[in-house]
């Protein structure tokens, strides 16, 4: 897949370069997507300096992730710190303040963690929409599209991650795309793109949990939290831009602040 970036240590790690978008093509080398750089090998800081001469990199990921596990530096590129959502929102989300104690308390025991996070409701396409429309979210992407209305393409690429490169680094691509005029497939294809990347994962979840005879909705919620992604989360979040803001635009000016500057800005930046 002409997408995919082979980074050693990196996961789901690819480009938007060559969708199309409005009329237009995306630029190649210009915005890239992936999973954190913390276990990124010797050669893949290489390629990010050498290749894309890497600007900046937007970390998604908690404050408490980034301290235990930061990013391997990239010469010559900035690292930007946009938490989309810390574990005190999960707590607020789920309605819970014991659920900060009880994660704590299970960490070491993954199902456990699994069956505390289904149970909150941490794992559906919900979790989405806490992501798009939190205040930590919508700051996180908000400083996301400022690093990219600052930055020049000509000098090298810009490059955004998460813990796995697929939901809150996914949800930046869909608004991204959406901002530079592609429409709902190639967002869709760009999502999806992950499955593939992660295919063998997921394929062993599924003969692992295929004895226990799991509700379809909680095979789902273990994949999406080993790696997977699914269609309907994101048509769950699009619904949501739509009823709430009119659609995607409609969030980016709303919520964001983008304006007619912006979008122009973006696509005479991002577009050929």
């Amino acid at each position: 897949m002409k997408n995919i970036i082979t980074l050693p240590g990196v996961k789901n790690a690819r480009e938007l370069g060559g969708y199309g978008a409005g009329g237009s093509t995306v630029r190649t080398g210009a915005l890239i997507r992936s999973g954190a750089l913390d276990r990124a090998a010797p050669e893949a800081a290489d390629i990010l300096r050498d290749k894309y001469r890497l600007q900046a990199v937007v970390d998604f990921r908690m404050q408490v992730k980034r301290a235990a596990a930061p990013d391997v530096e990239i010469d010559g590129a900035r690292n930007i710190g946009a938490p989309v959502i810390e574990m005190e929102d999960y707590a607020a989300m789920a309605g819970s303040p014991d659920m900060l104690r009880l994660y704590k308390a299970n960490a070491a025991d993954k199902r456990a963690v699994f069956e505390m996070a289904y149970e909150y409701g941490m794992l559906g396409p919900q979790i989405y929409l806490s992501f798009l429309f939190g205040e930590r979210g919508k700051r996180a992407y908000r400083e996301f599209f400022r690093v990219l209305l600052d930055s020049d393409p000509d000098k090298g690429a810009v490059l955004w991650h998460c813990d796995d490169g697929k939901d809150r680094a996914g949800l930046a691509a869909a608004l991204l795309l959406s901002a530079l005029g592609a429409d709902r497939a190639t967002i869709m294809e760009d999502y999806l793109l992950t499955n593939e990347l992660n295919a063998p994962v997921l394929e062993a979840i599924r003969r692992e949990y295929a004895a226990y005879k799991m509700p379809q909705e909680k095979l789902d919620a273990m994949l999406f939290a080993s790696g997977g992604v699914f269609d309907y989360y994101l048509d769950g979040a699009f619904a949501a831009l739509d009823t709430k803001c009119g659609g995607a635009e409609g969030y980016l000016r709303g919520a964001l602040g983008l304006a007619d500057g912006d979008f122009a800005l973006l696509r005479e930046k991002y577009l050929v």
